[in-house]
């Protein structure tokens, strides 16, 4: 068990060094007090990987070890792997995602190798197995040298049993250190934060513990999340959602002149206020929003459930919140049984279309977008191959030319939705246009040409009177490039309405959020939308109105008066200002706990 310990200490301060712009301003104490705080869960995760060998050694004293020592040089070997692999991943994601390994990246490339492997460069990823199998390598050899022994199956019955008794005992002793503690609490990743900088809480995480944590805690949703007893989390939530739950009523602000519109939607990779000059961003980079931001509608409060794609269309399409630890696009099962607002379009006449440049496959998207009711999902295998230019399949241009085209070929009479989501402004940001020196913010002013060309010739339709087009991110991306995972501009994006179905314009700073799409696109519809528990309608002033997002053991409630980030893990807020700070603690709780507590029973 030391050796394992002293790997998961080794590899910390490596860890750092590799994303040392997360951490160059770290000093030797840090290093130090990072290697100590996180002590306890290297040794929790050294007792897991020392059962076997303690197994192993248990059986030798009976058996004959030359079988034994073969069992135990492939354990080794595999353990040496695992780690290997393992840190390897954590390291590198760190720099884009800003949080420890969870299941999550497994869940991507599970679905869809080729996708999870997009954002990567070819030379990155020969380089990552070479550098894993040398690890491997290094980290098979210390523990051989260390742990590669058992002694010989020697001696009278009465040794073997007497030394029987011993290993069985330094087993049972292991679960010591498995656990963390003698007392009620067991091991957890908050047991390792102590700082006030997160970046220097997350260095503490062993990675291993991590990842093993989420992959056990994916599939027991009902007891996470228990922040409150049942009759106190269903009051604050009741205080909280929008009971209205139909649409064309005298209070909501109308903003169509026709309850049938066209609908287009966008879903645009990796948009963000930052990259907006009308929302006090970047200017000369989304030319073309900017341009729009004045002759349509435009939320300046709005912000992503989340911080990645899955969970940002679940929320888009179904109304549903995104969750800390988990996707619920994972699990079909549940995803089945939610109500998504292009299902109620449908039943109503709407013909439905999904388009994306990508894999379909990934992420479970094909299986979450056929429930939500479309009948046609057109993806990279629907495009020729000399079109897929792209780590990530068709850029967007020849995607928004495809979706055109069939536009043009609706019969007059005929309403439909169709959604585009794009993938161009995903790393590695290779994209067949040149206008910026930056990488990142010449991606963004790709899809925003394309996208300026696309609504030019939307306009020049005769449909284009009874059409409404709706532009929303699935999430922020990497710009900034240090933006924290903490903070509320993180997840600030547009939420921008076009066409000529609009008879409103202008500014609207309602705070809202992804999930609330569906409520606020029914009700201008005259739908009802009663089965959606977690969405509301931003443009009901009698309703609740707030935004709420999450990222791993995590959640942000902002509302006009008071915007509180918490940390699950740790039970402490991580940021709390506004007029009234506080206030929005227990609603955020109350929130999450209802949240899972749907999740459980669907």
């Amino acid at each position: 068990m030391v050796m394992f310990t002293a790997i998961s200490v080794i590899l910390k301060p490596v860890f750092m060094f590799y994303n040392h712009s997360a951490f160059k301003d770290c000093n030797f104490t840090d290093y130090l007090a990072v290697i100590w705080h996180g002590l306890p869960m290297d040794v929790s995760v050294a007792g897991y990987f020392t059962i076997i060998p303690a197994l192993l050694a248990l059986i030798s004293i009976w058996l004959h070890p030359a079988l034994i020592r073969i069992l135990h040089r492939t354990y080794l070997a595999l353990a040496s792997f695992l780690i290997s692999i393992v840190y390897c991943t954590d390291a590198v994601l760190y720099g884009f995602w800003q949080f420890r390994i969870d299941s999550t990246p497994f869940f991507y490339f599970l679905s869809s190798p080729k996708d999870a492997l997009a954002s990567v460069p070819i030379w990155w990823v020969l380089l990552g197995v070479v550098v894993v199998l040398l690890l491997t390598a290094m980290l098979f050899f210390m523990l051989c040298k260390t742990i590669g022994t058992f002694p010989e199956s020697k001696g009278i019955a009465k040794d073997r049993l007497i030394a029987s008794g011993v290993m069985v005992v330094v087993l049972a002793l292991l679960f010591v250190p498995i656990r963390g503690s003698l007392g009620t609490s067991t091991m957890n990743l908050g047991r390792v934060y102590y700082s006030e900088n997160q970046k220097l809480n997350h260095a503490a995480i062993n990675p291993c513990f991590s990842l093993l944590s989420s992959l056990m805690n994916d599939e027991d949703t009902k007891d996470q999340y228990r922040f409150m007893a049942a009759d106190e989390a269903n009051k604050l939530f009741s205080q909280i959602t929008d009971k209205t739950k139909q649409g064309g009523t005298d209070a909501v602000f109308k903003l169509l002149n026709t309850n049938r519109p066209n609908i287009v939607m966008v879903v645009l990779e990796s948009f963000s206020a930052h990259i907006m000059k009308s929302m006090g961003g970047t200017a000369n980079v989304a030319v073309n929003m900017d341009k729009w931001a004045n002759e349509g509608v435009l939320f300046t409060n709005f912000y992503a459930n989340s911080f990645r794609t899955d969970r940002g269309l679940a929320a888009i399409l179904a109304g549903y919140p995104a969750q800390p630890t988990m996707s619920i696009m994972k699990y079909p099962n549940k995803t089945g049984n939610m109500p998504m607002f292009p299902q109620k379009l449908k039943k109503a006449g709407y013909q439905l279309k999904y388009y994306y440049g990508g894999d379909a496959d990934f992420t479970n998207m094909r299986s979450f977008v056929t429930t939500a009711g479309f009948e046609d999902l057109i993806s990279d295998a629907d495009f020729p191959i000399k079109l897929r230019l792209s780590k990530w399949g068709v850029p967007d241009q020849y995607v928004f030319d495809r979706a055109l085209a069939d536009i043009k070929s609706q019969a007059p009479n005929a309403t439909h939705l169709s959604v585009i989501q794009t993938s161009s402004s995903h790393e590695p940001y290779d994209v067949p246009f040149k206008k910026l020196n930056n990488k990142i913010l010449n991606a963004f002013a790709y899809t925003d040409n394309c996208l300026g060309k696309f609504v030019a010739a939307l306009k020049k339709l005769p449909s284009w009177k009874n059409t409404l087009v709706v532009l929303v991110p699935d999430h922020q991306g990497c710009y900034p490039e240090d933006m924290d995972n903490y903070s509320p501009q993180r997840y600030h994006i547009p939420l921008l309405l076009l066409g000529g179905a609009l008879k409103a314009k202008g500014p609207i700073a309602t705070l809202g959020s992804q999930a609330d799409i569906a409520a606020t696109l029914l009700s201008q519809l005259g739908f009802s939308y009663s089965e959606f528990t977690f969405s509301k309608d931003m443009l009901n002033p009698n309703v609740p109105h707030f935004a709420f997002s999450t990222v791993p053991n995590a959640f942000m409630m902002k509302t006009t008066d008071n915007t509180v980030f918490y940390n699950c893990e740790t039970n402490k807020t991580i940021l709390d200002n506004g007029k009234t700070p506080g206030k929005n603690l227990p609603y955020g709780k109350a929130y999450l706990q209802k949240l899972y507590d749907d999740i459980s029973n669907r």
